[in-house]
């Protein structure tokens, strides 16, 4: 039998709020038993879910793995702005006048993560 992944696992500085913002943008829920001040959270999403880790050390360099998001109901456009008005700041903007590209963004915690095009964007343009 092969492998399945789990959960993808994130430090941060607190588990509980990062994994409200991450719920939020993935429109999933925590799991029942994580309250603020957990040590531990967990988004249950379709797929693997995410574990937020409370660590005592800060980011300090780029992250070598990331999360990219593809919306499903929004253009790429739309999503960026959702997220920013749910505390995601924009990092670098990779978006073209065509129509292509991507958005590089930061969670709460400074943790990249990219926004890209939706399929029907992509269909678009194919």
């Amino acid at each position: 039998m092969t492998s399945l992944v789990r959960h993808v696992t994130i430090d941060c500085a607190d588990a509980h709020a990062l994994a409200s913002f991450w719920a939020a943008v993935l429109d999933a829920k925590l799991a029942d038993d994580d309250f603020p001040g957990d040590p531990e959270a967990t988004v249950e999403s379709p797929g693997a879910n995410l574990l937020f880790i409370q660590v005592p050390d800060t980011k300090s360099v780029k992250n070598r793995v990331h999360l990219d998001l593809q919306p499903q109901d929004r253009t790429r456009d739309e999503e960026v702005e959702r997220l920013l008005g749910l505390g995601a700041t924009l990092f670098e903007d990779h978006r073209n006048p065509d129509g292509t590209g991507w958005a590089t963004m930061k969670d709460p915690e400074g943790n990249e993560f990219c926004v890209e095009r939706s399929k029907a964007e992509r269909a678009a343009t194919a």
